[in-house]
């Protein structure tokens, strides 16, 4: 079996208290070539140090890559739900809903139990 280079460099990243659980994709680094205002520079240095400017830029480089596409695809006409990706609803989301109930014969006006109860 040949696993591409990709799959194998895939690796779990243990979240940080602000960000979410992901499997991330590792990628070469790149060298850019960017100019900053010095103030800048310095309001950098004074959150992450000169040694994490890099990884600083990087987080947040790719935050606003990622509310850039957000705010592309709300102001999109494509509709974000398509009914032929959801074929279990054709018949309406209250026929969903009741076809479990149907199936575990609880009658609709029977109280089901709690799936957790409070101590």
């Amino acid at each position: 079996m040949n696993i591409s280079a990709s799959a194998t460099s895939a690796k779990w990243v243990e979240p940080k208290a602000h960000s979410y659980s992901t499997l991330y994709i590792h990628t070469m680094p790149r060298r850019a070539h960017i100019l900053l205002p010095e103030n800048r520079l310095r309001d950098i240095d004074s959150l992450v140090g000169k040694r994490g400017r890099s990884a600083f830029l990087a987080e947040t480089a790719g935050n606003e890559v990622r509310r850039h596409r957000w705010l592309q695809f709300l102001q999109s006409k494509d509709p974000a739900w398509k009914d032929e990706d959801h074929p279990e609803l054709a018949n309406g989301a209250g026929n969903w809903v009741r076809k479990p109930r149907r199936e575990r014969g609880l009658p609709r006006w029977q109280k089901q139990s709690p799936r957790w109860s409070p101590k």
